[in-house]
């Protein structure tokens, strides 16, 4: 990860709930209470580099702040996944999944939900990477016949989050380059 890489800032950027756990002058405004105290045991969301600082800062030997699992990987999201991971739409969760998901999982600490979260993310990326290199290796062929030219096409590349949007590009490129590679060969 580098310091100028955009999928990273976009990544930090995304919202955390984060219990304050400390009083905090002056933050009053991120709970609309302008000019007062962010109060112990106020819920905000954060933008996760926010979060992500303040948990690890410590007044004494207390935390400022709590995180707490986004709504990207709550339970019924993560069954959902388990079940048919094909079937969701991860870019509606997040448009950097399973960046922000890695992000959010190495700053829990609880560990059976961070194996099992990680067992289930990298299920889901292999099913839909199937899927998706499916979909490139057939993209501009057959265009009334769900092709990428179909709506099942379109509404399929809407549900792919940034990373597996890359992942897309890169094999129907591959595959669009060994298309010719072939027909220059037998061509000779």
């Amino acid at each position: 990860m580098s310091y100028y890489d955009l999928d990273s800032i976009l990544t930090d950027g995304q919202k955390v709930p984060t219990t304050i756990e400390l009083e905090v002058p002056g933050l009053g405004y991120l709970d609309n209470a302008p000019g007062r105290p962010l109060k112990a045991g106020t819920k905000v969301d954060l933008p996760l580099w926010l979060s992500q600082m303040l948990a690890v800062s410590a007044y004494s030997t207390k935390h400022i702040a709590d995180l707490e699992p986004p709504s990207c990987l709550a339970p019924r999201v993560m069954n959902a996944l388990k079940a048919d991971p094909k079937s969701v739409d991860i870019r509606a969760l997040s448009s950097h999944f399973y960046e922000f998901a890695v992000r959010i999982l190495e700053l829990l600490d609880e560990v059976l939900v961070y194996q099992d979260a990680c067992a289930v993310l990298m299920e889901t990326w292999r099913r839909r990477a199937a899927e998706i290199s499916d979909h490139a290796s057939n993209a501009g062929q057959n265009r009334g016949g769900g092709g990428m030219g179909s709506t099942d096409g379109v509404e399929f590349l809407r549900g792919l989050d940034d990373s597996e949007r890359y992942l897309f590009r890169a094999a129907h490129d591959g595959t669009k380059a060994m298309r010719s590679w072939m027909g220059e060969m037998t061509k000779k």
